[in-house]
């Protein structure tokens, strides 16, 4: 019988896994647990990463499922760096059987700019609302989307110098734009979802502090673009996991 399952990369780094991670990986079992779904983890990559970033190797789920004789219902690729709240609702009830996203209004300098620079190397004559631009982290998928993940890649090995070159230069994230460009390209049918269930950059929203606040205004909380110093991401994750499910404060 196939579950809703969540999935996230979870690759070693020196033989060693990030312990916020681990933090990240005890909210989510949880909450599948709770919520009936079955959580997976890419401990492996498909490929070598220095042929393909680890982040791109996601659109190979389904090859990796068929691998490990998985079945799915839908499936949530959701970063590493997040936690999510033990009482958050099943976010697979609000899916409408389309691709759901987030959108990502974080810095709108960094995210103009990889649009631009996508468009004028890439994808030329695309373009697209900033309003309707989706953060990577969180995605939602079904089984119909096979075809685009396999888009995703032949895309991706079709245009590696330019996408490694852009990145490098410009310092413009991994798949993020890209994918938001190839929604539109390839005309699939999306659904934004409310910012509480993926909560990114916390920090310029003035959300996160030691009340905890964060806590109590969504339901999975993306802790990306912190400060690189004093109270950096595995500061936050560490107190925000004990907190919610230790009742640490």
């Amino acid at each position: 019988m196939s579950k809703n399952i969540v999935f996230m990369i979870a690759v070693k780094k020196d033989g060693q896994l990030k312990k916020e991670y681990e933090y990240s990986i005890k909210s989510w079992k949880h909450w599948c647990d709770k919520n009936d779904c079955e959580l997976f983890l890419l401990e492996e990559p498909v490929v070598d990463m220095e042929e393909m970033h680890i982040i791109w190797q996601r659109y190979f789920l389904f090859d990796i499922f068929d691998a490990n004789e998985i079945d799915c219902n839908q499936v949530l690729m959701v970063d590493a760096d997040t936690i999510v709240h033990p009482d958050s609702p099943n976010f697979f009830n609000e899916t409408d059987d389309k691709y759901c996203l987030v959108h990502d209004d974080g810095s709108y300098d960094w995210i103009l700019r990889g649009m631009e620079h996508y468009k004028n190397y890439v994808f030329k004559e695309e373009w697209f609302d900033f309003w309707e631009y989706g953060n990577s982290g969180f995605q939602i998928i079904n089984k119909k989307h096979r075809p685009f993940f396999d888009e995703m890649r032949k895309f991706y090995f079709n245009n590696k110098e330019t996408i490694q070159s852009i990145q490098s230069n410009w310092g413009i994230g991994t798949d993020q734009t890209p994918l938001n460009f190839m929604l539109r390209k390839h005309n699939v049918e999306m659904k934004l979802l409310p910012y509480k269930y993926n909560m990114t950059c916390m920090n310029k929203r003035e959300i996160i502090g030691e009340d905890m606040l964060h806590t109590k205004l969504g339901h999975i909380m993306h802790f990306n673009g912190l400060p690189e110093k004093d109270k950096t991401v595995p500061y936050w994750m560490e107190k925000t996991y004990k907190y919610l499910f230790e009742g640490t404060k």
